[in-house]
């Protein structure tokens, strides 16, 4: 449950690359006023770029769209596809949205108490000093947390306390 970054748009109050329509398999982005540009060559990353300098000199949505003086242009992911669906489905799934309110809480919280009282910055020089920092005190947190919902020892085995209603 990652909700998916909100788009920026190039001009507050403007379109963002959700308004525009594009095909990778044709190879086309169209934008709002329906001037449409090709996309590029496919990048070493797998990005493409379509470029609408020419159309934008007389578009009267120029100014909800783009300041630059050269024209918009759009720079298409890879998994464009995949990832305005996410967009899409957490605006509008009622279902998405309630599993996400679900769990948003607890990990927040789990973020907060790792960060806590001077943590939010890692105490060693190197990956290998932190990386044994911060599992330990994950481990410490887990076990506090454990201990705080009824961790015991009863002999050689430990036990939660059974939950109460």
């Amino acid at each position: 449950m990652i909700k998916p970054p909100p788009m920026r748009r190039a001009v507050p109050g403007g379109f963002t690359i959700d308004d525009f329509r594009i095909d990778p398999a044709a190879g086309t982005a169209t934008c709002p006023a329906g001037h449409a540009a090709n996309l590029g060559q496919v990048k070493a990353d797998g990005a493409r770029t379509a470029q609408f300098k020419r159309v934008c000199t007389d578009c009267p949505l120029r100014e909800r769209c783009t300041t630059s003086k050269s024209g918009r242009t759009l720079n298409v992911h890879p998994q464009y596809d995949l990832l305005a669906a996410a967009r899409a489905r957490a605006a509008t799934d009622p279902a998405w949205q309630a599993e996400y309110r679900r769990w948003r809480p607890p990990v927040e919280l789990a973020i907060a108490w790792l960060v806590a009282k001077g943590h939010r910055r890692v105490p060693y020089r190197g990956v290998i000093a932190n990386n044994i920092w911060l599992h330990h005190r994950a481990a410490a947190l887990n076990l506090r947390r454990l201990i705080t919902l009824g961790l015991t020892r009863t002999g050689n085995t430990w036990h939660l306390a059974p939950a109460t209603a």
